[in-house]
């Protein structure tokens, strides 16, 4: 359980959240830090200047015996553990002084008072007292021409404020770290609630539950942006999954009734004792249903490789105006069979586009077969092209049954059939076949129609087309 908890995103936040948190207080009590110690520090430097000052006005206007008497007041003034002063020649002889019990262990600095005499006005220096312990603050300062101060001033108040600040310091980092860490961990669980939802709404979805939806959170955020994609996503399946569904369903349909067909002419192979002709006629119509099942698996194949991208397609300059004549022409014994008028508005003139020409007469024959076998006798069916600058429509009209509007775009999936056309004979793969095909050079197909009525297919394909290639 601890192993998870430390592999969750949460965690690591969290712990991001706690470490950032911390190392800016840190940064922050660091500066607070050395701004108030430099505060105290030259607060301290200028009462010692102050002292020097005072000294040095006294020389001037009592001598060094005035200078004596000074050094010992302010020390009883102040209190003798807290200031001391000496008054020393340039060798370091001292000849005045006050009381210096508590400081007897504070020496004369050599290298102060030569950095002094060298030409520095003020030489300071920080200290630790010997017999206490303790920090003291010493400054070095000309008084008189052959007359130099050494005062000091104990930094009682100085120590005690870093020590109180050190304490200060790890108690508030201490509850800083803590504060952060649950406040850390508590926003974020509240941020990644949404994300618990998702995983817990996908946890349930199985390949027959896929109606479990994410609720959004309104808020117009990342996490709401998230759970409506998730929630499209898992509709495309649902829908895929639909489709899927039915079309292994159709599949099973169409395969079942040539597979059956086949089987029984077997089993009349065997059983019949009759002439070679009625074998003969059984061998005809096992090739025929075996043709039909090899049709319906390359035309499979030929729509999921064309939508996979890895069609096989030959694009070259056709004449599209004389590859419709020439379909239109072979489909007419078959509509003056049904005593239907057939009408054609074609352009005379040559219409040359990029196009593989096999496959658009594999669209136009589909179109064509499937006006006339829905269009009952003594209807009408009707072709057209027409062209302008950017693109050329085809569009074949027939007066047939038509479709539902709800199936307009259904007729184009795979294994779909409308009930108005299961009556008749197809594998329903025909329309999938040609809308493929058309939107493998660029265009689109689509239906117009009204039940008993008739439809209009109509095609599209750019003009001028060197692109599709």
């Amino acid at each position: 359980m601890t192993h998870k908890i430390f592999n969750t995103i949460a965690f690591r936040l969290a712990l991001w959240f706690t470490g950032i948190f911390a190392i800016c207080s840190g940064v922050v009590f660091v500066l607070f830090y050395l701004l108030a110690t430099q505060t105290l520090k030259a607060q301290i430097d200028q009462e010692l200047l102050d002292n020097a000052s005072k000294f040095s006005a006294v020389i001037n206007r009592n001598g060094l015996v005035g200078a004596r008497e000074l050094a010992v007041l302010e020390a009883q003034a102040a209190g003798e553990k807290v200031i001391f002063f000496r008054l020393v020649y340039p060798n370091g002889e001292v000849f005045a002084s006050s009381h210096m019990s508590y400081w007897q262990k504070v020496h004369v600095s050599k290298n102060a008072l030569k950095n002094l005499i060298i030409g520095n006005n003020n030489v300071f220096e920080t200290i630790v007292i010997p017999s206490t312990g303790q920090k003291a603050r010493i400054l070095y300062s000309f008084v008189a021409a052959n007359a130099i101060l050494q005062t000091g001033i104990a930094m009682d108040s100085y120590t005690r404020f870093l020590s109180a600040f050190k304490h200060v310091f790890i108690g508030a980092m201490g509850f800083i770290i803590i504060f952060s860490v649950v406040a850390g961990w508590l926003l974020v669980r509240k941020a990644l609630s949404g994300v618990k939802a998702i995983t817990k709404t996908a946890q349930n979805i199985t390949g027959n539950n896929l109606e479990a939806r994410v609720t959004g959170t309104g808020k117009k955020d990342e996490l709401d942006h998230l759970a409506i994609t998730f929630n499209s996503m898992l509709d495309r399946i649902e829908e895929l999954v639909k489709s899927i569904r039915e079309m292994s369903d159709n599949i099973a349909h169409d395969l079942k009734s040539p597979i059956t067909r086949i089987r029984g002419f077997a089993e009349l192979a065997l059983t019949h004792e009759e002439n070679l002709e009625d074998y003969r006629g059984m061998a005809s119509n096992t090739i025929e249903e075996s043709d039909r099942l090899l049709d319906m698996i390359n035309t499979m194949l030929v729509i999921s490789r064309a939508e996979a991208g890895e069609g096989d397609f030959k694009f070259e300059k056709t004449d599209l105006s004389l590859m419709i004549n020439e379909a239109c022409d072979l489909f007419m014994p078959l509509a003056e069979d049904k005593n239907l008028e057939f009408k054609r508005e074609i352009i005379k003139d040559p219409v040359y586009i990029i196009a593989d020409i096999k496959m658009l007469q594999r669209v136009f024959s589909n179109l064509l077969d499937n006006a006339i076998k829905y269009t009952p006798e003594n209807g009408r069916i009707s072709v057209a092209l027409s062209l302008n600058t950017r693109e050329l429509t085809i569009t074949i009209d027939d007066t047939g049954i038509g479709i539902e509007p709800e199936c307009f775009e259904k007729i184009f999936e795979r294994f779909y059939r409308a009930e108005s056309s299961r009556t008749s004979s197809g594998t329903g793969l025909g329309l999938s076949l040609a809308r493929t095909i058309v939107r493998q050079h660029k265009g689109d197909i689509i239906v117009k129609s009204r039940q008993g009525r008739g439809s209009v297919f109509v095609i599209t394909l750019p003009y001028n087309n060197l692109e599709v290639i």
